[in-house]
C-alpha cells in the first residue's frame, strides 16, 4: 500500500526533482534515457519506474526484445556502443560503491560521449535514481490496468 503521495505532500521538492527530470528529457537522447531509467529501475527493484519506463519507451517505438535484454545487457547483441557506455555508467552511478565510478567505465564512456553529453547523462542516472527511491520509499505501485 502506497504511504504517501510525495507529490502533495512536498510539492516544491517534487517541483524541483521534475525540473531535472525537464532538463534530461530535452538534453538527453530519447531512446538512451529509455534504457538508462529502464536499467537504474531494474537495479533499484522499483516496480512502478519499470513499468512506467517500460510503456514509456515502447509507446516511443523501442522494441521489446530489447527492453528486455536491459536486464542482462552486457551478454546481448542488441545495444550499440553508447547505449553500452551508457548502461555500464548507470550501473557504476546506480550501484555506486565505496570507490565511486571505475576509471574503466568512466573512460569508455567518455570516449563516445561529448563532455557536455556525459554530463547530461550523469544528470539523468542521478535523476532516475532519486525517482526511484522515492517511489520505492513511498511504495508506490505501476497501476492495475493501463
Amino acid at each position: 500500500m502506497q504511504r504517501m503521495n510525495p507529490a502533495e505532500v512536498v510539492p516544491q521538492a517534487y517541483k524541483a526533482v521534475m525540473g531535472m527530470e525537464s532538463y534530461v528529457q530535452t538534453n538527453v537522447d530519447h531512446t538512451v534515457l529509455e534504457l538508462v531509467k529502464l536499467r537504474a529501475s531494474i537495479l533499484n527493484g522499483c516496480a512502478f519506474c519499470v513499468d512506467m519506463h517500460s510503456r514509456d519507451a515502447l509507446a516511443s517505438g523501442e522494441s521489446s526484445r530489447r527492453l528486455f535484454a536491459v536486464a542482462a545487457w552486457r551478454e546481448a547483441p542488441f545495444f550499440d556502443e553508447r547505449e553500452r557506455a551508457a548502461l555500464a555508467l548507470t550501473d557504476a552511478v546506480t550501484r555506486l560503491g565505496e570507490h565511486g565510478v571505475p576509471d574503466e567505465v568512466w573512460d569508455t564512456a567518455a570516449k563516445v560521449w561529448s563532455e557536455k553529453e556525459l554530463a547530461d547523462l550523469v544528470v539523468a542516472i542521478a535523476t532516475i535514481n532519486v525517482w526511484n527511491r522515492i517511489a520505492v520509499t513511498m511504495r508506490l505501485e505501476p497501476p492495475a490496468q493501463v
